[in-house]
């Protein structure tokens, strides 16, 4: 039997081609190069609100207020400031090593 309540997980990492992205509350509090697998604490996400996401859809872009998915694009938001990533290409759940050695105070 699965849960069907509401989603309780406050940590969410967006992966995409060479970056995750790690949110927590829907905010970016670490970024983490895949490919050096280091952390980017000086990355433009850092500290900036998951505002929504853009949709590609047959060779176009639709933006929306949801959640980001797998084939969106994550939208971020810090004033008037606005940071797209490129195509998610999956969502996890980071371990919990993972959150502790997050590099900055967000966590």
């Amino acid at each position: 039997m699965s849960y069907e309540g509401s989603e309780r997980r406050v940590h969410h990492v967006f992966v995409t081609r060479n970056t995750e992205y790690h949110v927590r509350a829907e905010v970016c509090v670490a970024v983490r190069d895949r490919e050096a697998a280091r952390w980017r604490d000086d990355h433009p996400a850092v500290g900036r609100r998951l505002a929504g996401a853009l949709k590609h859809v047959h060779g176009g872009i639709i933006p929306t207020l949801e959640r980001p998915q797998v084939g969106h694009s994550v939208y971020f938001r810090r004033g008037d400031r606005d940071l797209v990533t490129s195509v998610v290409e999956r969502i996890e759940r980071p371990a919990r090593d993972v959150v502790a050695a997050y590099p900055c105070a967000l966590h």
